[in-house]
Protein backbone atom coordinates (compact mmCIF):
# COMPACT_ATOMS: atom_id res chain seq x y z
CA UNK A 1 0.00 0.00 0.00
CA UNK A 2 1.19 3.41 -0.73
CA UNK A 3 2.37 5.96 2.11
CA UNK A 4 -0.53 7.56 3.57
CA UNK A 5 0.25 11.38 3.91
CA UNK A 6 -0.88 14.21 6.31
CA UNK A 7 -2.19 17.01 3.64
CA UNK A 8 -3.44 20.35 3.98
CA UNK A 9 -4.40 22.33 1.14
CA UNK A 10 -5.16 26.18 0.77
CA UNK A 11 -7.93 26.61 -1.92
CA UNK A 12 -11.14 24.15 -2.28
CA UNK A 13 -12.85 25.73 -4.83
CA UNK A 14 -13.48 24.28 -8.43
CA UNK A 15 -10.41 22.07 -8.60
CA UNK A 16 -9.38 22.19 -5.26
CA UNK A 17 -12.80 20.69 -3.84
CA UNK A 18 -12.25 17.85 -7.05
CA UNK A 19 -8.13 16.92 -5.63
CA UNK A 20 -9.75 17.60 -1.65
CA UNK A 21 -12.22 14.31 -2.28
CA UNK A 22 -9.77 12.17 -4.26
CA UNK A 23 -7.49 12.82 -1.44
CA UNK A 24 -9.60 11.59 1.19
CA UNK A 25 -10.93 8.73 -1.27
CA UNK A 26 -7.28 7.40 -1.34
CA UNK A 27 -6.94 7.40 2.53
CA UNK A 28 -5.10 10.71 3.13
CA UNK A 29 -5.76 12.63 6.14
CA UNK A 30 -7.05 15.90 5.12
CA UNK A 31 -6.59 19.53 6.93
CA UNK A 32 -7.99 22.48 4.89
CA UNK A 33 -7.85 26.61 5.18
CA UNK A 34 -11.71 27.75 6.12
CA UNK A 35 -12.15 30.38 3.40
CA UNK A 36 -14.96 31.88 1.72
CA UNK A 37 -13.70 31.16 -1.61
CA UNK A 38 -13.94 27.19 -1.12
CA UNK A 39 -16.98 25.25 -2.71
CA UNK A 40 -19.10 23.55 0.05
CA UNK A 41 -17.14 21.15 2.10
CA UNK A 42 -19.91 19.63 3.88
CA UNK A 43 -18.85 16.55 2.27
CA UNK A 44 -15.15 16.59 2.92
CA UNK A 45 -16.01 16.98 6.53
CA UNK A 46 -18.18 13.93 6.38
CA UNK A 47 -15.47 12.02 5.07
CA UNK A 48 -12.84 12.90 7.70
CA UNK A 49 -11.28 16.07 6.64
CA UNK A 50 -10.61 19.11 9.19
CA UNK A 51 -10.71 22.83 8.70
CA UNK A 52 -8.18 25.29 9.82
CA UNK A 53 -8.30 28.82 10.64
CA UNK A 54 -4.82 30.22 8.72
CA UNK A 55 -2.16 28.87 6.23
CA UNK A 56 0.44 28.64 9.35
CA UNK A 57 -2.42 26.05 11.23
CA UNK A 58 -2.92 24.05 7.80
CA UNK A 59 0.72 23.54 7.44
CA UNK A 60 1.65 22.80 11.31
CA UNK A 61 0.53 19.08 11.05
CA UNK A 62 1.37 18.62 7.13
CA UNK A 63 4.23 16.30 5.16
CA UNK A 64 2.75 17.90 2.32
CA UNK A 65 1.29 21.58 1.79
CA UNK A 66 -1.24 21.49 -1.93
CA UNK A 67 -2.27 24.98 -2.90
CA UNK A 68 -4.32 25.18 -5.22
CA UNK A 69 -5.25 28.99 -5.65
CA UNK A 70 -5.88 31.77 -8.56
CA UNK A 71 -2.40 32.62 -9.39
CA UNK A 72 1.01 34.08 -8.63
CA UNK A 73 -0.14 36.86 -6.03
CA UNK A 74 -2.40 34.58 -4.21
CA UNK A 75 0.19 32.07 -3.73
CA UNK A 76 2.53 34.67 -2.31
CA UNK A 77 0.15 35.81 -0.18
CA UNK A 78 -0.83 32.54 1.34
CA UNK A 79 2.71 31.49 2.05
CA UNK A 80 4.56 34.57 2.96
CA UNK A 81 2.00 36.90 4.77
CA UNK A 82 1.53 36.70 8.69
CA UNK A 83 -0.04 33.54 9.66
CA UNK A 84 0.69 32.10 6.62
CA UNK A 85 2.01 28.75 5.33
CA UNK A 86 5.67 29.41 5.87
CA UNK A 87 4.95 30.11 9.18
CA UNK A 88 3.72 26.73 10.33
CA UNK A 89 5.79 24.59 7.62
CA UNK A 90 7.70 21.69 9.13
CA UNK A 91 11.31 21.11 8.20
CA UNK A 92 11.44 18.50 5.22
CA UNK A 93 8.09 19.32 4.62
CA UNK A 94 6.42 20.20 0.77
CA UNK A 95 5.05 22.90 -0.80
CA UNK A 96 3.02 21.54 -3.72
CA UNK A 97 1.83 24.39 -6.00
CA UNK A 98 -1.12 23.52 -8.06
CA UNK A 99 -1.38 26.95 -9.48
CA UNK A 100 -0.99 28.58 -12.84
CA UNK A 101 1.94 31.22 -11.96
CA UNK A 102 4.65 33.29 -13.45
CA UNK A 103 7.60 30.84 -13.35
CA UNK A 104 10.29 33.85 -11.90
CA UNK A 105 8.17 33.91 -9.13
CA UNK A 106 7.75 30.38 -8.73
CA UNK A 107 11.73 30.09 -8.71
CA UNK A 108 12.04 32.75 -6.06
CA UNK A 109 9.20 30.78 -4.00
CA UNK A 110 10.78 27.81 -4.16
CA UNK A 111 14.49 29.41 -2.77
CA UNK A 112 12.45 31.21 0.07
CA UNK A 113 10.38 27.69 1.33
CA UNK A 114 14.39 25.47 1.03
CA UNK A 115 15.75 28.81 2.73
CA UNK A 116 13.26 27.89 5.63
CA UNK A 117 13.64 24.31 5.54
CA UNK A 118 11.27 22.88 3.42
CA UNK A 119 10.94 21.38 -0.20
CA UNK A 120 9.01 23.26 -3.44
CA UNK A 121 7.37 21.32 -6.43
CA UNK A 122 4.63 22.95 -9.00
CA UNK A 123 2.16 20.80 -10.36
CA UNK A 124 0.53 22.66 -12.46
CA UNK A 125 -3.03 21.15 -13.40
CA UNK A 126 -5.08 20.54 -17.20
CA UNK A 127 -8.16 19.11 -17.45
CA UNK A 128 -11.65 20.89 -15.65
CA UNK A 129 -13.43 20.34 -12.57
CA UNK A 130 -15.05 17.55 -13.97
CA UNK A 131 -12.18 15.57 -14.13
CA UNK A 132 -11.18 17.34 -11.03
CA UNK A 133 -13.73 15.48 -9.09
CA UNK A 134 -12.97 12.07 -10.79
CA UNK A 135 -9.55 12.07 -9.97
CA UNK A 136 -8.20 12.19 -13.36
CA UNK A 137 -6.39 15.57 -13.80
CA UNK A 138 -3.31 15.74 -15.98
CA UNK A 139 -0.03 17.54 -13.88
CA UNK A 140 2.69 18.82 -15.04
CA UNK A 141 5.70 19.14 -12.58
CA UNK A 142 8.50 21.18 -12.27
CA UNK A 143 10.94 19.28 -9.80
CA UNK A 144 14.17 17.57 -8.55
CA UNK A 145 13.77 13.87 -9.88
CA UNK A 146 14.45 12.47 -6.40
CA UNK A 147 11.11 14.56 -5.02
CA UNK A 148 9.34 13.45 -8.05
CA UNK A 149 9.30 9.85 -7.13
CA UNK A 150 9.00 10.48 -3.83
CA UNK A 151 5.89 12.06 -4.30
CA UNK A 152 4.30 10.48 -7.40
CA UNK A 153 2.06 7.77 -5.46
CA UNK A 154 0.45 10.80 -3.86
CA UNK A 155 0.32 13.44 -7.02
CA UNK A 156 -1.40 9.98 -8.69
CA UNK A 157 -4.55 9.94 -5.83
CA UNK A 158 -5.93 12.55 -8.11
CA UNK A 159 -4.32 12.50 -11.66
CA UNK A 160 -4.74 10.92 -14.19
CA UNK A 161 -1.43 11.59 -16.77
CA UNK A 162 1.84 13.42 -15.16
CA UNK A 163 4.32 14.50 -16.64
CA UNK A 164 7.75 15.40 -15.31
CA UNK A 165 8.83 18.98 -17.21
CA UNK A 166 12.26 19.19 -15.49
CA UNK A 167 13.30 21.57 -12.44
CA UNK A 168 11.35 23.66 -10.17
CA UNK A 169 9.26 26.27 -12.54
CA UNK A 170 8.89 23.51 -15.37
CA UNK A 171 5.76 22.37 -14.84
CA UNK A 172 4.28 26.56 -14.79
CA UNK A 173 6.29 27.28 -17.93
CA UNK A 174 4.78 23.97 -19.39
CA UNK A 175 1.11 24.91 -18.02
CA UNK A 176 1.30 28.75 -19.58
CA UNK A 177 2.51 27.46 -22.84
CA UNK A 178 -0.41 24.59 -22.76
CA UNK A 179 -2.96 27.02 -21.71
CA UNK A 180 -1.57 29.78 -24.21
CA UNK A 181 -2.49 27.31 -27.05
CA UNK A 182 -5.56 26.64 -25.49
CA UNK A 183 -6.94 29.79 -24.78
CA UNK A 184 -6.08 30.98 -28.31
CA UNK A 185 -7.38 28.16 -30.30
CA UNK A 186 -10.78 29.08 -27.74
CA UNK A 187 -10.29 33.10 -29.01
CA UNK A 188 -9.96 31.42 -32.63
CA UNK A 189 -13.09 29.17 -32.65
CA UNK A 190 -14.96 31.62 -30.88
CA UNK A 191 -14.54 34.62 -33.17
CA UNK A 192 -15.10 32.12 -35.99
CA UNK A 193 -18.44 31.07 -34.46
CA UNK A 194 -19.54 34.55 -34.25
CA UNK A 195 -18.56 35.47 -37.70
CA UNK A 196 -20.19 32.25 -38.86
CA UNK A 197 -23.50 33.33 -37.34
CA UNK A 198 -23.13 36.17 -38.95
CA UNK A 199 -22.67 35.01 -42.21
CA UNK A 200 -26.28 32.97 -41.81
CA UNK A 201 -24.17 29.85 -41.22
CA UNK A 202 -26.15 27.11 -39.63
CA UNK A 203 -24.59 25.88 -35.88
CA UNK A 204 -24.48 22.75 -36.86
CA UNK A 205 -23.13 22.52 -39.72
CA UNK A 206 -20.07 24.61 -38.76
CA UNK A 207 -19.49 22.88 -36.08
CA UNK A 208 -19.63 19.47 -38.48
CA UNK A 209 -17.53 21.23 -40.95
CA UNK A 210 -14.77 22.37 -37.92
CA UNK A 211 -14.78 19.01 -36.66
CA UNK A 212 -14.63 16.78 -39.49
CA UNK A 213 -11.66 19.09 -40.68
CA UNK A 214 -9.04 20.86 -39.70
CA UNK A 215 -11.13 22.94 -36.56
CA UNK A 216 -11.79 19.42 -34.64
CA UNK A 217 -9.77 18.50 -31.65
CA UNK A 218 -10.43 19.27 -27.71
CA UNK A 219 -11.00 22.76 -28.03
CA UNK A 220 -14.24 22.30 -29.96
CA UNK A 221 -15.23 19.87 -28.48
CA UNK A 222 -15.24 22.01 -25.26
CA UNK A 223 -17.01 25.01 -27.08
CA UNK A 224 -19.34 22.43 -28.99
CA UNK A 225 -22.09 22.54 -26.16
CA UNK A 226 -22.29 26.27 -25.69
CA UNK A 227 -21.99 26.63 -29.80
CA UNK A 228 -25.22 23.98 -30.40
CA UNK A 229 -27.44 24.98 -27.43
CA UNK A 230 -25.81 27.53 -25.21
CA UNK A 231 -24.76 25.54 -22.62
CA UNK A 232 -21.00 26.96 -21.37
CA UNK A 233 -20.55 23.95 -18.53
CA UNK A 234 -18.24 22.18 -21.11
CA UNK A 235 -15.13 24.84 -19.90
CA UNK A 236 -16.00 26.02 -16.81
CA UNK A 237 -13.54 28.68 -16.83
CA UNK A 238 -14.35 32.30 -16.10
CA UNK A 239 -12.64 35.25 -18.88
CA UNK A 240 -10.97 36.93 -15.76
CA UNK A 241 -9.06 33.67 -15.56
CA UNK A 242 -8.39 33.79 -19.23
CA UNK A 243 -7.19 37.02 -19.19
CA UNK A 244 -5.01 36.44 -16.39
CA UNK A 245 -3.42 33.09 -17.97
CA UNK A 246 -2.73 34.56 -21.87
CA UNK A 247 -1.18 37.83 -19.42
CA UNK A 248 1.05 35.30 -18.04
CA UNK A 249 1.85 33.71 -21.22
CA UNK A 250 2.61 37.09 -22.42
CA UNK A 251 4.90 37.73 -19.48
CA UNK A 252 6.81 34.75 -19.77
CA UNK A 253 7.42 35.20 -23.11
CA UNK A 254 8.94 39.17 -23.05
CA UNK A 255 10.87 37.87 -20.36
CA UNK A 256 12.31 35.32 -22.68
CA UNK A 257 12.40 37.53 -25.66
CA UNK A 258 10.10 35.15 -27.51
CA UNK A 259 7.93 36.41 -30.60
CA UNK A 260 4.88 36.87 -29.14
CA UNK A 261 2.54 38.67 -31.97
CA UNK A 262 -0.20 36.35 -31.61
CA UNK A 263 0.35 36.57 -28.22
CA UNK A 264 -0.39 40.62 -28.31
CA UNK A 265 -3.41 39.91 -30.14
CA UNK A 266 -5.47 37.02 -27.89
CA UNK A 267 -4.36 38.86 -24.90
CA UNK A 268 -5.97 42.29 -26.74
CA UNK A 269 -9.30 40.24 -27.36
CA UNK A 270 -9.24 38.72 -24.09
CA UNK A 271 -8.72 42.57 -22.35
CA UNK A 272 -11.19 44.05 -24.15
CA UNK A 273 -14.33 41.55 -23.12
CA UNK A 274 -13.06 41.88 -19.96
CA UNK A 275 -13.32 45.62 -19.67
CA UNK A 276 -16.59 45.35 -20.90
CA UNK A 277 -17.34 44.10 -17.53
CA UNK A 278 -17.79 40.47 -18.47
CA UNK A 279 -14.81 39.11 -16.15
CA UNK A 280 -17.09 36.60 -14.25
CA UNK A 281 -18.44 34.97 -17.45
CA UNK A 282 -17.61 31.68 -18.89
CA UNK A 283 -15.39 31.13 -21.77
CA UNK A 284 -17.65 29.67 -23.99
CA UNK A 285 -19.84 32.74 -23.76
CA UNK A 286 -17.18 34.38 -25.66
CA UNK A 287 -18.98 33.12 -28.83
CA UNK A 288 -21.97 35.35 -27.93
CA UNK A 289 -19.98 38.19 -26.73
CA UNK A 290 -18.20 38.47 -30.30
CA UNK A 291 -21.11 38.68 -31.94
CA UNK A 292 -22.60 41.22 -30.21
CA UNK A 293 -19.70 43.47 -31.41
Amino acid sequence: MSKQYRVGMVGVGLMGHGIAASLLRAGHRLSFLDHPGNQPVDDLLAAGAERRASGREVAADAEVVILCVTGTPQVESVLFDAGGVLEGLPTGAVVVDCSTAIPSSTEAIAERIAEAGGRFMDAAMTRTPKEAAEGRLNLIVGASDELFRELRPLLESFSEHITHGGPVGSGHKLKLLHNFVSLGFTAVLAEAAAASRRAGIDDAVFLEVLGNGGGGGVVLERLRPFIAAEDPSGFRFSLANSLKDVGYYHAMAEDLGASRGVAEAIDALYREINARGHGERLTPELVTLLGET
